[in-house]
């Protein structure tokens, strides 16, 4: 008998099979409008970090309107180390005519010891120096100026003397290589393609691939109309690709996994697809509404980059929902038994049903493992540093890097290359705040050149002596913005990675309650128990923690990013990366607890037996949560091939993060706490089952707050 609840996806089941030709039209039509948006989303896209109304991003804006350079944009930083016996002193002149030719040639905003005759712009005993060089802002995320700058400064560098151009851009540019969005999902398609193979043993394997290759243009195509009432980053396309490639596929194993039960109990024809809508169609919708208000934590947070990758990321599981619930129920029923005919892999629960059986045999020592693991790699969370990237991290070679490293010879401290700007307002002297503020701790100098004037305003540029991505470099933002003149403006990008720090996770907690309490009501509904619903959620959280504690080991301290991508320890993880994976992974995490609780209350509803409920639940969906994430671990992988570091870290998290989900959780911990807690799984009060309208149901035991739980935890 088909439980009530699942009554909308029985019934929507029978609708689409009564309307094949319909259905495949229809998708068929808005898969190849979703071709040719894909072609043209990519200059509708936008790269803008914006974060209205936060004082540091205004003051870029500030700065950007008032002298066209500087802002969130650090400058290149031209090193010259002149010849043996050749001090800057002696050669001021030239290198003030070195750097004139600069900002004459390329339109540039320019300081240097021929500006200032500042002693902490020379080193090694004045023989080498270096100036700052501020580019348009428009151009600095689009293009690496070092080539241009170097052309530009060439025909005035003094004879004898050596050229190196270095900043964080420069630096960051030599790791700027991988792979473009269409050659990663290919290869992430590639990957879900063999896996598949080996899970059903038969072309079957071809059709999540095809729900993939039609659920991933149309959300393009939804994306592209998303673009016309909102700015969307382009990083969503990613997202999209990667994501929605592991989430489509997903969903499908869910589905077909339950029509091959059905027709190995010998349902046939469209009775094997009208029953697997009943329960997996089920659980398909309420993964996809985990998913979903997972991403409500970007949705509401008050950063328009971020807001724009939430909606782009609803759109995913969505559409995949919607695909998976009208065009596979149709591929089933007219090609499915032809396309699973030589299969040669059972289709039975094999040796995840011994494993269970394991589990709950062992059921406390395989608790305290688990929990011991994800507490060991938690621990690692409390140590994640949010900011910027610093110089250390980015690539050892190549050009930039060998500036870096002359300025590092010379005795000059790193912080040059993360200067801040100072806007002043009307009336306020430059030489004597510059002065006062070279003064502060933290700070290497301050100067004001005489031509720094526009609109009103004065200009002082703060040379840190740390960078401002490090623990040090944003104490001396702090100070800095203290000591400033009333109205007087701090830019940079220090000052706007720690807005944007305090913007976002300022009402984190908040908002994860607010998150906490949507998923407590969907998961109390859907497994008809309270413990459950809390269950899942801990879990989830727990995960989630030991997922960043990774990412921090990774990439922050670079046990990971070194001898994976070459890359050295970042010392911090960008602003925004841990608020996305916890988005993502929160929903992703919680599809699989959908999919082995789902059945777990289904063997319990039908035996009354809670060590039967765990075995039967973890037996019956063991394989298909683990091919399902070393599918997505797959996407993700592929992910990380992008150019782009962010990138790389936000890929290396949901990808250890559904690898660990799909092992230590969803196979030893969550049946280990199932068959541990016994009988009280299954507890519902009644006032709550009346507050969520919990269907009843003449199958549900609901053992109430008096019965005694087994002593041993069994059922």
């Amino acid at each position: 008998m088909t439980h009530q609840g699942d009554q909308f996806t029985a019934r929507l089941g029978r609708f689409v099979l009564r309307h094949k030709l319909v259905v495949v039209l229809v998708w068929l039509a808005v898969a190849v409008a979703g071709v040719f948006a894909t072609v043209a989303l990519g200059d509708r896209l936008t790269e803008d970090f914006a974060q209205p109304g936060q004082p540091g991003y205004e003051a870029n804006q500030a700065i950007h309107r008032l002298y066209g350079t500087g802002g969130d944009d650090p400058p290149l930083v031209v090193v010259v180390t002149l010849p043996t016996g050749s001090t800057a002193a002696q050669q001021r002149a030239e290198i003030g005519r070195l750097f004139s030719a600069a900002a004459s040639a390329m339109d540039v905003r320019v300081v240097s010891y021929a500006d200032t005759a500042d002693p902490r712009f020379v080193g090694d005993g004045g023989r080498t120096t270096y100036g700052l060089v501020f580019t348009e802002p428009t151009r600095g995320m689009n293009a690496n100026l070092s080539e241009p700058l170097k052309k530009a400064l060439q025909p005035a560098l003094m004879r004898g003397a050596t050229l190196r151009v270095t900043g964080m851009e420069a630096l960051a540019d030599a790791e700027a290589k991988g792979l473009d969005v269409l050659a990663e999902t290919l290869i992430g398609g590639l990957g879900a393609l063999i896996v598949l193979g080996f899970v059903f043993g038969s072309v079957l394997a071809l059709v999540p691939i095809l729900v993939a290759a039609v659920s991933i243009p149309v959300t393009f195509l939804a994306v592209y109309g998303l673009t016309a009432v909102t700015g969307v980053h382009t990083i969503v396309q990613f997202i999209v690709s990667l994501v929605g490639l592991g989430v489509a596929i997903d969903y499908s194993l869910l589905l077909i996994t339950r029509w091959r039960e059905e027709r190995a109990l010998g349902y046939e024809g469209e009775a094997a697809v009208e029953r697997a809508m009943a329960t997996a169609g089920r659980s398909v919708v309420i993964s996809g509404a985990t998913v979903g208000i997972g991403l409500l934590a970007m949705v509401i947070i008050p950063v328009p980059f971020l807001r724009s990758v939430g909606y782009g990321g609803i759109l995913v599981p969505l559409v995949s929902v919607l695909t998976v619930l009208t065009l596979l129920p149709v591929l089933l029923a007219k090609g499915g038994p032809r396309l699973d005919r030589r299969r040669r892999l059972p289709a039975g629960p094999g040796r995840w049903s011994a494993w269970a059986r394991g589990v709950v045999r062992f059921r406390w020592a395989g608790l305290a493992a688990s929990v011991a693991l994800l507490a060991a790699l938690g621990f690692a969370a409390f140590s994640l540093q949010l900011g910027q990237p610093v110089s250390g991290s980015l690539p050892r070679s190549g050009p930039a890097y060998e500036g870096l490293s002359e300025l590092r010879r010379a005795g000059i401290p790193s912080g040059v290359l993360t200067p801040l700007d100072v806007i002043l307002p009307h009336g306020a002297d430059p030489a004597a705040e510059a002065a006062r503020l070279a003064e502060l701790p933290g700070v290497r100098t301050a100067v004001a050149p005489r031509g720094w004037r526009s609109g009103g305003t004065s200009l002082i540029t703060i040379i840190p002596l740390d960078e401002t991505g490090t623990e040090a470099g944003r104490a001396t933002i702090a100070r800095v913005r203290a000591a400033v003149p009333a109205g007087a403006q701090v830019s940079g990008e220090g000052p706007h990675s720690l807005d944007f720090v305090s913007a976002v996770y300022g009402g984190f907690p908040a908002m994860l309650a607010l998150i906490a309490v949507l998923t407590f009501l969907l998961l109390v509904r859907a497994f008809r128990s309270l413990l459950l619903a809390v269950k899942a959620i801990v879990l989830n959280l727990l995960s989630l923690g030991a997922t960043m504690g990774a990412v921090v080991l990774v990439w922050q301290y670079g046990y990971g990013s070194e001898p994976i991508w070459g890359l050295a320890g970042t010392g911090s993880i960008a602003e925004f990366i841990p608020v996305m994976i916890f988005a993502f992974l929160y929903g992703l995490s919680m599809d699989y607890e959908v999919f082995i609780l789902a059945r777990m209350r289904e063997a319990y509803d039908r035996t009354g037996s809670t060590d039967e409920a765990v075995i039967e639940g973890l037996g019956r969906t063991g394989r298909l949560v683990t091919s399902a994430a070393l599918i997505l671990f797959l996407a993700f992988g592929s992910l990380a091939a992008a150019p782009q570091p962010e990138i790389k870290m936000f890929a290396t998290g949901l990808g250890l993060g559904v690898l660990l989900d799909a092992t230590v959780i969803r196979a030893l911990l969550l049946p280990a706490f199932v068959a541990v807690m016994g009988r009280w799984n299954w507890w519902l009060p009644g006032w709550l089952a009346l507050l969520v309208r919990v269907p009843a149901s003449p199958e549900v035991r609901t053992p109430g707050p008096r019965a005694e739980p087994d002593p041993a935890g069994r059922g």
